[in-house]
């Protein structure tokens, strides 16, 4: 490889790296909180409707139905707002990223043709694409554009200043 060709290649990466990596990441992060945040408000909405659910369709190991359907409706009511703002990221996806799995392990219905079968075939393809976006977020957290971000400048150039 040449020398003109190398230095395209290391300024496309550099601008891929600046301009689309922040993007991608906000993309995700927005994906992902505007999925949770319907699916709690639909919850916060019917209180009954979704006791029934956890009740009597989805099978949450280790908590009761009342204590899963209120843990269940917070995390998508609260957790969407951490994502959309970019703030303690890493966290932040590590927790949504389980309680996505626990959601699909939770539901047979979202496996009809098994789990096993349905992690390599069609079944529950949105909680994979939220489960890919997640840990995406956990490997490479917010982005240069959120708070976490922000911070971290702020905190850089306090430490710079002392």
């Amino acid at each position: 490889m040449n020398r003109s060709a190398l230095s395209l290649w290391v300024h496309t990466t550099a601008l891929l790296d600046k301009g689309l990596s922040p993007l991608v990441l906000l993309l995700f992060r927005l994906s992902v909180a505007i999925a949770f945040w319907r699916a709690g408000v639909v919850k916060f909405d019917d209180p009954y409707g979704t006791h029934y659910l956890f009740s009597e369709e989805y099978q949450v190991p280790l908590l009761s139905a009342s204590v899963a359907a209120w843990l269940a409706t917070w995390t998508e009511l609260v957790m969407p707002w951490f994502l959309v703002l970019g703030l303690a990221m890493r966290p932040v996806a590590a927790y949504m990223f389980v309680y996505n799995l626990i959601a699909v392990i939770s539901y047979p219905a979202l496996w009809p043709h098994g789990f096993w079968h349905g992690l390599i075939g069609n079944d529950f393809s949105d909680h994979k694409a939220w489960g890919l976006m997640l840990l995406a977020l956990l490997a490479w957290g917010a982005g240069r554009w959120s708070l976490d971000a922000v911070l971290a400048r702020l905190v850089h150039r306090s430490n710079h200043s002392a």
